[in-house]
């Protein structure tokens, strides 16, 4: 019966960990750019492809241009995904991948187009 108990008790925790402010772990796609390109500041195009014509001052790479932007521009990693684009409350856990196109797990707050970044990989 005890073991049975925290079984039950174990199973209800890993449950709720699964779970933020009630939402669903989710899977969203795209690539982890930076806010200045994918939302249009310095940007026509929700790209690098500007940042990456100016003699490479922003780098040569998206990679590099998304760290510089985020790093030294006053933006933050965002993913952008179509013409979507999410805010990151994980910059650490997505700074690795700048560039890159990957597949987050997380939680969304549609009010305010944020995820909650539980898990981030490389998209396959």
């Amino acid at each position: 019966m005890k073991n049975s108990v925290v079984y039950l008790i174990s199973s209800v925790l890993g449950i709720a960990s699964l779970s933020y402010a009630g939402e669903k772990l989710r899977s969203f796609r795209g690539e982890i750019s930076d806010s200045q390109c994918a939302m249009n500041v310095h940007s026509l195009t929700h790209s690098h492809q500007e940042m990456l014509k100016s003699k490479g001052l922003m780098g040569g790479t998206s990679a590099q241009c998304t760290t510089h932007c985020a790093k030294q521009m006053g933006g933050e990693f965002v993913l952008a995904a179509g013409k979507q684009v999410y805010h990151l409350d994980n910059q650490a856990e997505v700074e690795r991948f700048a560039g890159q196109r990957v597949k987050i797990s997380g939680t969304l707050n549609a009010k305010t187009k944020t995820i909650h970044v539980a898990k981030t990989e490389p998209e396959n």
